[in-house]
């Protein structure tokens, strides 16, 4: 059993811990824009002291932010998968556009708007 059917298990089975994932990930998002728009002075003037070492380290802040967002709405998106749904090993596969064609921004935009709506009728 991978970690991932172990995680997806136990948020199933805990609709609050997936809730919280997902509260998490939007409280996230909006706290690293707060953070670059606030500290944006004192960001660029630390990155300047060293742009060998700094840059590179915000780079790697940045990638680790977006990865952590990413993991938590997966987490959250888990419960909103029904019971008679076969369930997966995959990770990432919260829009149906990711099992479906290459990477295009169109399809990824047109299969976005699918799960809010698919999330809309849950919800309801």
């Amino acid at each position: 059993m991978t970690i991932c059917s172990q995680i997806k298990g136990y948020a199933r089975n805990h609709e609050r811990l997936a809730d919280l994932s997902s509260l998490l990930a939007v409280a996230l998002l909006f706290a690293t824009i707060w953070v670059a728009i606030d500290y944006q002075t004192a960001i660029v003037g630390w990155t300047k002291q060293s742009i060998l070492l700094h840059g590179p380290a915000m780079i790697l802040l940045l990638v680790l932010d977006v990865f952590f967002i990413i993991v938590l709405l997966n987490i959250g998106s888990v419960r909103l998968e029904g019971p008679g749904d076969t369930p997966s090993d995959r990770c990432f596969g919260t829009f149906r556009g990711r099992r479906h064609g290459g990477f295009n921004f169109g399809t990824a935009f047109r299969n976005w708007i699918h799960h809010i709506e698919q999330v809309n009728k849950k919800h309801r």
